[in-house]
């Protein structure tokens, strides 16, 4: 293909999905990812194009896509009760000096003990009332890790089994430190809240503690369209990445995921149900009116 008929040619977000699915293949397999130019000769772009448009639809580049989704592997082989060492050849690392650097930096363990953490981490939880139906928190020794709405306790320890599916979880309705985080949660629902400085321990990437921490500055009472989400975190163009930032946040309230609209002013979805979404968002204009 000629110089001029790449720079007619566009390319849209399904084919970029296409694109970061081949990427997922080659890491899932233990292979090496496809580089950016037989990524971007397949794809029938320059490799400046195929960056840029990549970028913009998925918030990172293919080669920080295929790590992240390497690290990710990583950690699914190793929560899995694999060797560390086989976890390393599964993920497709070549060497465990690469797992290691690698896992050090990006979860603060080296694998063993991360092997070790995720085996045997226990997490303490209760259920409790709330203004919009029944709310589990969950912490580990580090701090909060989950926060649920649902309509039934039940359903709330399933969600928290199938997200901590190796760690052991206590039901502890007692725990000083739940029930401080659980005042501290209520009163952000109140008429008078309280400033609320939780520990937190989220597993995250890189994108999605940007993107929650942009959630964390919009102040109470107020929203913003995902649009403006993204052009917060300067990545103005990836707003599907965001929105999916947005829809894995473990820890509702705390990490005001709900203060986030259409950009025509709709509600659109909310993973504990738009109902919800619009009495929080009530709850707060009135406390802050």
């Amino acid at each position: 293909m000629t110089t001029m008929a790449m720079k007619a040619k566009t390319i849209n977000e399904a084919q970029i999905g296409r694109i970061a699915r081949r990427i997922e293949r080659a890491v899932d397999a233990g292979e090496a990812a496809p580089g950016l130019e037989d990524l971007a000769t397949k794809a029938g772009l320059s490799r400046y194009q195929l960056l840029r448009e990549f970028k913009r639809v998925l918030g990172v580049t293919p080669k920080e896509y295929a790590a992240a989704r390497r690290l990710e592997r990583f950690r699914g082989e190793l929560v899995k009760g694999g060797s560390v060492t086989d976890a390393v050849y599964a993920a497709g690392f070549g060497s465990s000096s690469r797992a290691y650097e690698r896992t050090s930096r990006d979860f603060g363990l080296t694998p063993s003990k991360f092997k070790e953490k995720g085996a045997a981490e226990v997490i303490h939880y209760t259920t409790v009332a709330s203004p919009v139906g029944r709310m589990l928190v969950a912490a580990t020794a580090r701090g909060v890790c989950s926060i649920q709405f649902g309509a039934k306790d039940t359903e709330l320890v399933a969600g928290l089994h199938d997200g901590f599916a190796r760690a052991e979880l206590v039901r502890a309705p007692e725990d000083a430190a739940l029930a401080e985080a659980i005042s501290g949660i209520l009163a952000q629902m109140s008429e008078h809240p309280r400033a609320l400085r939780l520990p937190l321990d989220l597993r995250a990437t890189a994108f999605q503690q940007r993107v929650w921490r942009a959630l964390m500055e919009i102040p109470r009472g107020e929203t913003r369209s995902y649009g403006e989400v993204a052009r917060a975190i300067r990545k103005p163009s990836a707003v599907r990445a965001v929105a999916r930032a947005i829809a894995t946040n473990p820890v509702a309230v705390v990490v005001p995921c709900h203060r986030v609209i259409g950009a025509d002013g709709t509600l659109t979805g909310y993973r504990w149900g738009v109902e919800r979404k619009a009495k929080l968002l009530k709850m707060e204009r009135l406390a802050a009116s």
